[in-house]
């Protein structure tokens, strides 16, 4: 019997970049297919393909053993192939209704949109498959898991029984991430087949019949769960062996750093953002900053960074006032800041290596003698710090936008790290990264503790909040609900506390176990 889906050959390329080099894939009927690779590695691009969005250079499509051509997401939605993106498409203002029947809008009479046939419709899919969403609710008011529901509810609406869901749990709680899991074993059960996109290793164990690894676009393996090791896999997406546990010695927290009271911000739009946060963070500790993307930690980096003014409370820093300094005066009170979006705060990509390895220091001696910089001591400097933190570069002349997202990434890292630093606030800093390049800033993080930096981690990656932090604080809805011992904390705990859940509810939650089904994956 021939695959559900069958891919031969498929190439793509990019100006500069290969990102597909004769991908051979197979997905069979009432399968969970895992794609795993890094950032760049060709994933989603591959899915493009197969959606509709680009056309392959070369190669073929086959669907149920028919060879089959797709130009645009029509095609694929003919053939039964739904895509749940990464970044959801829905209209806040509409309900969840308006949202599943856009583009295929019930009409009575010809002339008026029958919400309520759409209405029956979306409930009859969400009894049938578990999705438990409220036709008549609007998209604005439900958190982000019921929001994906809306976007499977989509594809289905839509007949598709090979579903392609592009990172579906990179905004999600613990919980939500059970919850997912459990709707995609009931698509499994009534014989949808799911190519599930991600990067992450332990979910890819959890929930996958099969798993197929790209590097550097191309197609370097496929094994089973009972096959494979979460070690196993790491090599095939790096092509090395990566050390995935995170080793440190136990802290010895000193003086505050630090200090954080009542803190209040309102983004551009005149809205709340943080709101009252009170915390610090001691020399050789990580304090770790868990929720989900969205709540606050933003504009609480940037306030704490002098990228925008609070409203209201204060920010001292060895004792120092700071609360409305500018980004300057803050960085020379010892701060080094890896920001969320390395491209757009971390570099100024038209410029070369060297420039970006500077751009914080070159006003001062040796880069600078008065008003005139010292370009053969910013030359040095730039190749020390890319040999010494393994920035893979053709050379420090070229403009940081060729480098990859983890040479980037490291590119900001020995620029932040290579001064005396005596805070260090880390916002994602492994975002968009492989996981060889995880490791790499991990051990610089802990190196930065053992020697008496104060670092805050934010991160909505749980694995990499527990993995770093000595204390954990999260954030929801621009307030910190919790700080506790991160050898205390567990995922379950964490993951209520970031729905919203109360302290007192997510400890009478973990004192009844049997009351919160466990999920092996989290």
């Amino acid at each position: 019997m021939a695959p559900v889906l069958e891919l031969r050959g498929i190439t793509k390329a990019f100006p500069g970049v290969l990102a597909n080099d004769h991908i051979d894939l197979t997905l069979e009927e009432g399968e969970i297919l895992a794609l795993l690779g890094e950032n760049g590695a060709g994933k989603t691009t591959l899915m493009n393909i197969l959606y509709g969005l680009y056309q392959p250079d070369a190669g073929e499509i086959f669907v149920r053993g028919k060879k089959v051509e797709i130009h645009q997401p029509n095609d694929a939605i003919r053939l039964g192939i739904g895509m749940v993106h990464q970044h959801f498409m829905l209209v806040p203002v509409f309900t969840v209704t308006e949202n599943v029947m856009l583009g295929v809008e019930s009409m009575r009479y010809g002339l008026f949109l029958d919400r309520r046939k759409a209405a029956d419709k979306v409930r009859e899919i969400s009894k049938q498959y578990k999705l438990e969403v409220n036709p008549d609710d609007y998209i604005k008011d439900l958190p982000v898991g019921v929001q994906q529901r809306v976007e499977i509810i989509k594809v289905l609406y839509r007949k598709a029984d090979i579903l392609i869901l592009d990172e579906p749990t990179a905004v999600l709680t613990p919980q939500e991430v059970e919850e997912l899991f459990k709707i995609i074993r009931s698509l499994k059960a009534q014989g949808k087949s799911i190519i599930f996109i991600t990067h992450k290793l332990k979910e890819v164990m959890a929930i996958a019949d099969r798993i197929t690894v790209l590097r550097q676009g191309r197609a370097v393996g496929t094994t089973t769960p009972a096959e494979a090791t979460m070690e196993k896999l790491a090599q095939m997406m790096v092509g090395r062996e990566v050390e995935l546990v995170v080793r440190k010695k136990e802290a010895k927290p000193g003086d505050v750093v630090l200090d954080v009271e009542n803190l209040h911000v309102v983004d551009h739009r005149g809205t709340p953002t943080v709101r009252g946060v009170t915390f610090n963070v001691r020399a050789g500790e990580v304090l770790g900053v868990a929720g989900v993307q969205g709540n606050g930690q933003t504009e609480l980096v940037r306030a704490l960074t002098g990228l925008m003014r609070p409203e209201m409370g204060r920010i001292r820093i060895n004792g120092v006032d700071i609360t409305n300094a500018s980004p300057r005066e803050i960085l020379e009170q010892g701060v080094a800041h890896v920001p969320e979006d390395r491209q757009k705060d971390g570099l100024i990509l038209k410029y070369p290596v060297h420039d970006n390895l500077v751009l914080n220091t070159y006003y001062v001696p040796p880069f600078a003698k008065g008003l005139n910089l010292q370009f053969q001591k910013i030359y040095e400097a730039a190749a020390e710090r890319a040999y010494e933190f393994d920035i893979r570069t053709p050379n420090i002349y070229v403009p940081v936008s060729t480098l990859s997202g983890g040479n980037q990434q490291k590119t900001i890292v020995a620029r932040e790290f290579s001064r005396p630093i005596r805070l260090l606030i880390a916002s994602q800093p492994t975002r968009g990264l492989d996981v060889g390049s995880i490791e790499y800033i991990h051990q610089r993080i802990v190196q930065k503790r053992d020697e008496g930096c104060a670092v805050l981690l934010v991160s909505p990656e749980l694995d990499e909040i527990l993995a770093l932090s000595d204390r954990i604080a999260v954030m929801y809805r621009g307030q910190f609900v919790a700080i506790l011992p991160a050898a205390e904390a567990t995922r379950q705990q964490l993951g209520l506390l970031m729905a919203g859940v109360t302290a007192a509810e997510a400890m009478a939650a973990e004192e009844a176990p049997a009351a919160v089904e466990e999920n092996p994956a989290l």
